[in-house]
């Protein structure tokens, strides 16, 4: 069995990066990474897009799968050692983590957007930090719904997820954290 969680941090308008796709230096937060890595070092295996990845000394020794249309199922990749290139319309996800050796244990999505929205209905749990001083006009929002009246809240609330407590970051700068949850599936 694999628990499937987002990670993220948005600026207060929703955006994860601006329009070229680069997460500005307004939402990047140490004490966010300091929670992101930690989660990170707890995950079976990482998910991202072919622009996203954490970085991080540790990175390098996770076990990945990076979305990719540019090949049909599932192939190495040749830029990270421990790292598959994933096709999800050609290989179903359990087939993929299979490929990578990785039994159960938790798989941690951390973007872009349209891998964010893809996991939409499966995520148990999605950690959802804020940098509320923050704005990316013309930016890449976490998920492809998010816009001038919807926010990342409303649309993890429409696909079934709960949030819990509040915590406080970084309170000088305004960075908190959500875990949003969703009910046991029977």
């Amino acid at each position: 069995m694999h628990r499937i969680e987002g990670y993220v941090i948005v600026s207060s308008d929703g955006m994860i990066a601006d329009a070229s796709g680069q997460m500005p230096d307004a939402i990047h937060n140490d004490a966010d990474q300091k929670y992101f890595q930690s989660g990170l070092d707890q995950a079976a295996v990482v998910v991202h897009g072919r622009h996203s990845h954490e970085g991080g000394l540790r990175s390098a020794g996770r076990k990945r799968l990076v979305l990719t249309r540019l090949i049909a199922t599932l192939a190495p990749d040749p830029a990270h050692p421990n790292s598959l290139l994933w096709n999800p319309a050609g290989c179903p996800l359990e087939e993929a983590i299979a490929a990578l050796g990785v039994g159960d244990g938790i798989v941690a999505v951390i973007g872009g957007t349209e891998v964010f929205t893809m996991f939409l209905p499966f995520y148990d749990a999605f950690h959802l930090s804020r940098a509320a001083r923050a704005t990316i006009p013309g930016g890449r929002p976490v998920f492809d719904e998010v816009g001038p009246h919807v926010t990342p809240e409303d649309v993890l609330a429409r696909h079934g997820l709960k949030p819990g407590p509040r915590r406080d970051l970084d309170q000088r700068a305004g960075v908190t954290e959500v875990t949003w949850e969703r009910e046991a599936r029977r």
